[in-house]
């Protein structure tokens, strides 16, 4: 399609923000928007400077920004112009309203006024998003004027961005806008609650039944978004329909999010990668359980699942109960396979659980130390074959190499079971962990199904796996062979 829009700014409360699914529907599309508006498309997203780290890389601003961000640093916003690290290397500007929140009560009387926006009861996360993105839409309006005779088209995503929107709907600025909800926050609510959405959707009035939920700011911000802005769109046709029921508003498009086919691997590359990553989750499940008790990696199948912690809309609690259930059920059947179920759900958590940083030090010690001597090994084994000869340890190694070894080995055992999470977390009653002990599931070594909650976000460089997510989640990794493992026999033979 051709672009009808000169300038296009997309705002985001995750650019440069990892909170939720958002993040990845932005910054997958970044580089496709780079080809089609260059130097005109710009990302608008919060300041954080501990998120921003390794993120976004400053510049010194356009000659176009520098007196729109010399006027709002007058109101106590800062606005941070330069690149995001992604394919495409998209300009962003991050705006810093830690100085603007103390307008923050003003703000929500405006949309009150505005658009009788209720917010007297908003809970604590409503406030930071609502300042921020009001902000920005002082932002884009500054920007508008600095472009003369260019159309100019402002993106908004979810509620989080609304009040945007709805600030440059009540100033008329020279600013078309597209509001995109992925999901309505009554919706949220309601299937969090476990009531059955599609069922209720046309007996209830949305504007009374926000306030049974406690979510009537959020959804009335998003509700006049969809309503004002110039096109509304869903990521769906259940979505939309969705909206059709609770905002009152059909969208005017569904914009599905897609897949670049031509960044797809090839059948070689996928081989080599799922090879590399396979050994590194093989790695760390090693350090995981074996210090406790092993079990055959042949007979091992992995499970995951990986989302935002919404424990019943994701269907976190019926994955927890249905590997529950197939835990009893290999047990009877006395089965010699294996499940290692992971959920990768980002919580509140303190650090990593310091007996892991030990085991994954202890491993790396014996791994080095067959690093050392694998060549000696690989001659010995030759030898044997060529000759005809049966291997044993005393064949393949030195006696002072397998001394040492012992005292390794001792060293890596420990008594007792392996953790259910690999981080230490600040809520002792987290739903996630409480649930996995409910349903049975101990990790104890007559346990078929292993369990390993990792409450982070899966960066690449966590201290643990070390995968980010799509290497992690990367297709057919469950079901590790040890067929390329070498180290990994050589670790079974030394037990």
């Amino acid at each position: 399609m051709e672009k009808k829009a000169d300038v296009l700014f997309e705002v985001s409360w995750e650019v440069c923000n990892k909170v939720g699914g958002i993040y990845t529907v932005v910054k997958s599309k970044a580089a496709k928007m780079v080809e089609a508006y260059s130097d005109n498309y710009f990302l608008v997203g919060p300041y954080f400077a501990s998120n921003a780290i390794g993120q976004f890389q400053e510049e010194v601003p356009n000659d176009f920004c520098k007196a729109a961000f010399a006027e709002l640093k007058k109101a106590g916003i800062i606005c941070h112009f330069g690149k995001w690290l992604i394919e495409g290397s998209p300009s962003a500007i991050l705006v810093d309203f830690v100085n603007f929140r103390q307008r923050a009560n003003d703000i929500k009387r405006e949309l009150w006024d505005w658009y009788k926006i209720d917010s007297l009861r908003a809970p604590a996360d409503y406030d930071e998003p609502v300042v921020w993105a009001y902000a920005a839409g002082m932002l884009i309006e500054n920007l508008s004027n600095c472009y003369k005779d260019k159309r100019i088209v402002a993106h908004f995503h979810e509620w989080l961005s609304g009040a945007g929107l709805l600030y440059l709907k009540k100033k008329n600025a020279r600013v078309a806008t597209v509001f995109t909800t992925h999901a309505t926050v009554l919706g949220r609510a309601l299937a969090s609650s476990n009531v059955d959405l599609y069922n209720v959707w046309k007996k209830i009035n949305p504007d009374n039944e926000v306030y049974n939920y406690n979510v009537e700011a959020k959804h009335l911000v998003e509700k006049n978004s969809a309503v004002f802005a110039d096109a509304f769109t869903t990521v769906s046709e259940i979505t939309g329909m969705e909206a059709e029921f609770l905002l009152k508003k059909k969208p005017d498009a569904l914009l599905p999010n897609g897949l670049d086919i031509s960044k797809f691997p090839t059948f070689e590359e996928l081989t080599i990668k799922h090879m590399l990553q396979r050994d590194r989750i093989r790695e760390f499940m090693l350090y995981y359980f074996f210090p406790y008790y092993t079990f055959d990696p042949k007979e091992t199948l992995i499970y995951f699942i990986a989302g935002r912690y919404e424990f019943h809309d994701k269907g976190i609690d019926i994955y927890i109960k249905a590997l529950g259930r197939l835990n009893e059920k290999l047990k009877q059947l006395k089965s010699k396979k294996t499940i290692i179920a992971f959920i990768w759900v980002p919580a509140g958590f303190r650090n990593i659980r310091p007996e892991l940083l030990e085991n994954k030090t202890l491993y790396q010690d014996i791994k080095d130390a067959l690093e050392e001597t694998i060549g000696d090994v690989e001659k010995n084994i030759i030898y044997s074959f060529v000759s005809e000869k049966k291997a044993s340890k005393e064949s393949l190694f030195e006696d002072e190499f397998l001394t040492e070894m012992k005292i390794r080995v001792a060293r890596f055992v420990k008594k007792g079971k392996p953790p259910l999470l690999t981080h230490d977390l600040y809520d002792e009653n987290d739903t996630i962990l409480k649930s996995i002990i409910s349903a049975g599931l101990k990790n104890s070594e007559e346990d078929p199904v292993k369990m390993i909650y990792y409450p982070i976000y899966l960066s690449g460089a966590d201290g643990l796996l070390n995968l980010n997510y799509y290497e992690a989640t990367w297709p057919d990794l469950g079901g590790f062979s040890a067929r390329n493992a070498p180290r990994l026999r050589l670790r079974e033979f030394l037990y």
